[in-house]
């Protein structure tokens, strides 16, 4: 398979960007792309290690010259957000992402991209492959499984890193650095499949919701964009008690991260209750597209006929699990009140998945975020509390911790410096609402001095993902000569 990325600049990193697309990698499925990236350590004699999580982390010695300067650490994760647009045939456990340039932008054929985070693991190949570029001790560490929950970094071994200076390269915006991130949960409900029989005298339907942009919950919460399983809701609650509907399955939603963009029920009607089914879906349609007619222009509500389902769940769950739906918040519940950090989203919710589990039960995962512990912890309260009123069983993950900036930061003082003197402009020093792995490494590594960079990324975790090659480039080299820089030991 020929590598459509080669030709770009810079070379290198565009090279093993593109050699990693070839390779599968959707989160807790990393094997084909560790595998590729251990045989390429191999073969550029690059060494490698892995701590009982599967993390790894690959070195090479300073350069010539370099050698009194501190250790530097890059790090990013390999897997990727594997979203694919409707109807678009791929199988994510062994299909490539199909790459393609459009002018300044690098995109995927119906899927995400994956340059959350493939770009940091093509820099990372590329300075650790370069003959020509000057460093200090290297050290590249690898993740797996960011993207839900970063567990790869909860796992990461104690004595792996010898660094005290990290550049994660998992930001999306360039000349914007990152000195700190919200923490965050996952809450889980479980409501119980109880049956009921569908009488014969009803109408089978698929009520869908789809067209929404969707998109990071961390980024952008505050966008405004609309929640496929809230609205589904809000047409099922009114739909239950006015049409007497069955609800046989209820899903929408695939990425505790990701803002969904569809969702559909099946259900069933009373026959007699049809035309005012179909006329409440048009008007709502109507209506609902105009609410959101700004940022939700391709949203569409829409109802198909079906089979009859034979069963549908209990008239008791069916309500009480809608109900909770109703009131389980979603999106920014508080800004930041520090005028620093007036625009920064401090507190959200993200009612991220519904997936009907056969006829077992129906389980809901929630995404709560806050700069703020306890804040967090509160918010996960008020989200258990809702689903507890509707019947479910509620868990909650152990989730990561907050990454708070630190007082004094040689390491940001550095960027500054470099930044302006390769740019020409100011660096913009900042804290974002999305989880970086920096606040759990830095647990492990105590007295670590942290920044995060990156190239412009668009839309990640939706099929509308793309990398800006220009910002690549010169974000790859801001990369290279702020490691001539690091200062010594």
């Amino acid at each position: 398979m020929s590598n459509p990325l080669s030709n770009l600049e810079p070379k290198s990193v565009f090279h093993w960007f593109g050699e990693l697309e070839k390779y599968p990698r959707p989160s807790k499925k990393e094997t084909k792309a560790v595998a590729f990236i251990e045989k390429w350590a191999s073969e550029h004699h690059i060494a490698l290690r892995k701590d009982k999580r599967g993390n790894l982390l690959l070195s090479k010695p300073a350069t010539q010259g370099m050698q009194n300067k501190q250790s530097v650490c890059l790090q990013g994760h390999i897997d990727m957000v594997c979203v694919a647009e409707k109807g678009h045939k791929i199988d994510f456990d062994k299909d490539p992402i199909d790459v393609y340039v459009d002018g300044d932008w690098i995109k995927a054929r119906g899927t995400t991209l994956g340059g959350d985070d493939g770009i940091a693991v093509a820099m990372g190949m590329a300075l650790l492959a370069s003959t020509d570029i000057a460093h200090p001790d290297l050290e590249l560490l690898l993740t797996l499984d960011e993207e839900t929950g970063l567990t790869g970094a909860s796992g990461l071994g104690t004595d792996l890193i010898k660094s005290k200076l990290l550049i994660n390269i998992d930001s999306e915006d360039e000349g914007i650095f990152t000195i700190g991130c919200a923490g965050g949960m996952n809450t889980i409900a479980h409501y119980p499949y109880e049956r009921r029989i569908v009488p014969q005298n009803n109408v089978g339907f698929i009520l869908e919701v789809t067209g929404l942009k969707g998109g990071h919950s961390g980024i952008e919460i505050n966008a405004g964009r609309a929640n496929a399983n809230k609205i589904l809701t809000r047409l099922l609650w009114v739909a239950t008690e006015k049409f007497k509907v069955f609800l046989q399955s209820f899903d929408g939603g695939s990425k505790h991260n990701a803002i969904p963009s569809e969702a559909r029920a099946i259900l069933a009607v009373p026959t007699r209750k049809v035309d005012g089914l179909k006329k409440y879906v048009e008007t709502m349609n109507d209506i609902i597209k105009k609410e959101y007619a700004v940022v939700e222009p391709d949203l569409r509500i829409h109802l198909t006929t079906t089979a009859v389902p034979k069963y549908a769940l209990s008239k008791t769950i069916q309500k009480k699990m809608l109900a909770s739906f109703c009131v389980v918040p979603h999106g920014v519940l508080r800004m930041s009140a520090n005028p620093d950090t007036k625009e920064l989203v401090q507190s959200s919710t993200n009612f991220a998945i519904v997936e009907t589990i056969s006829d077992k039960e129906i389980m809901v995962l929630t995404s709560q975020r806050s700069s703020v512990g306890t804040e967090k912890l509160d918010i996960v309260e008020m989200v258990k509390t809702a689903f507890l009123l509707g019947g479910a069983k509620v868990e909650t993950t152990d989730g990561y911790p907050a990454w708070e900036p630190r007082d004094k930061s040689p390491l940001q003082d550095l960027v500054k410096s470099v930044y302006k003197k390769v740019s020409g402009k100011e660096a913009i020093i900042d804290t974002i609402h999305a989880g970086l792995e920096c606040g759990l490494i830095g647990d492990k590594y105590e007295g670590m001095d942290m920044i995060s960079i990156g190239p412009d990324l668009k839309d990640v975790h939706s099929p509308d993902e793309k990398l800006s090659i220009s910002s690549t480039k010169r974000t790859w080299e801001f990369l290279v000569e702020l490691l001539k820089h690091i200062p010594n030991k």
